[in-house]
């Protein structure tokens, strides 16, 4: 069996592989303001300030559209539990420094623009949506991670679970500035992702074992960073009823390209305990696939119901 190394020493091991991506990341990224991507001529005084305070007929986004946005934004407004993970698993000198700190910076503006385009357009109500974050922050978020593998294991996936959120939420927003706001966001998520991804890599090829031990108890306990948010249960079947993020899409988009650009399962450097592991993580997403398939007969069911309910009423 090989010999497990400490969270010091994988850092010290990857470190060039960090500063490499980190470059990498710093050559592909694109300067981009919150301001550019907000209506501000929608905005107006709210009733402190003499003007008139929100009401539901002003949200121009439907019940599916405004579940995905809260959850997106209340996710992204976690972020000082996401910087207190990764800072706690990475050092915050040198290249791992330099992606803490940049990495922070960048994921603070997403939760900047998509606040100020709801208040603005009056998309949510704005009350409701502060006391949620108020909520929302003070729990915090642990992802269950007690490792450094653990921890960017998780938000590998995690970082391209939100990309296809926030891109599939654009589209449903029905606004081309939501679409254009939320494309923007979603194009960070995946250079955030690519990060995290390689560093993964590098990792299975410097502790096989220990690297899928990680991915697998990740995989098979996976959690949206939202899952503790007040009312996440009823706004994930919206969201997942409504085509933004369900479990097929988790399963396709997200979970095996990841494990593919890995070579998860052509790989031949793992040990008993790894191989073990992958025959485990090979059975979970089997299982995965046909609860995918399940929900989305469900789903088509359901959906169907609802165009018959629909056309008895338009013919009366």
């Amino acid at each position: 069996m090989s010999r497990v190394l400490t969270d010091r020493e994988l850092l010290h091991e990857l470190e060039d592989v960090a500063e490499d991506n980190v470059n990498r990341h710093l050559a592909m990224a694109k300067d981009w303001h919150p301001h550019d991507y907000v209506p501000w001529d929608d905005g107006r005084n709210f009733a402190a300030l003499g003007g008139e305070d929100w009401d539901p007929e002003q949200s121009r986004l439907s019940d599916t559209a405004r579940a995905a946005m809260i959850t997106n934004l209340l996710t992204e407004d976690n972020l000082p539990s996401y910087h207190r993970e990764i800072a706690q698993h990475f050092s915050l000198d040198g290249a791992w420094g330099t992606w803490v700190g940049r990495w922070t910076a960048e994921e603070n503006k997403h939760s900047i623009v998509m606040r100020d385009y709801l208040v603005v357009t009056r998309g949510v109500d704005p009350v409701a949506l502060e006391l949620a974050r108020m909520d929302h922050m003070t729990q915090g978020f642990d992802p269950g991670g007690g490792s450094m593998l653990d921890s960017v294991s998780y938000v590998t996936f995690q970082e391209l679970a939100t990309r296809v959120s926030h891109r599939n939420t654009g589209k449903a927003c029905g606004d081309p500035i939501a679409d254009r706001m939320l494309a923007r966001v979603a194009a960070d998520e995946n250079l955030h992702m690519m990060f995290y991804r390689n560093i993964v890599g590098a990792a299975l090829d410097v502790a096989p074992d220990q690297a899928i031990a990680a991915i697998h108890k990740v995989v098979t306990n996976f959690q949206m960073p939202g899952a503790g948010m007040h009312n996440f249960r009823r706004n994930a079947v919206l969201i997942a009823k409504g085509g933004i993020y369900d479990l097929r899409q988790h399963l396709d988009d997200v979970v095996l390209p990841v494990l593919r650009k890995w070579n998860m399962f052509e790989r031949n450097d793992f040990g008993p305990d790894g191989e073990r592991r992958r025959e485990q993580l090979a059975a979970f997403l089997q299982n995965l696939d046909a609860k995918a398939a399940r929900f989305e007969e469900s789903r088509d069911r359901a959906l169907a119901r609802e165009a018959r309910r629909g056309e008895r009423v338009a013919a009366r």
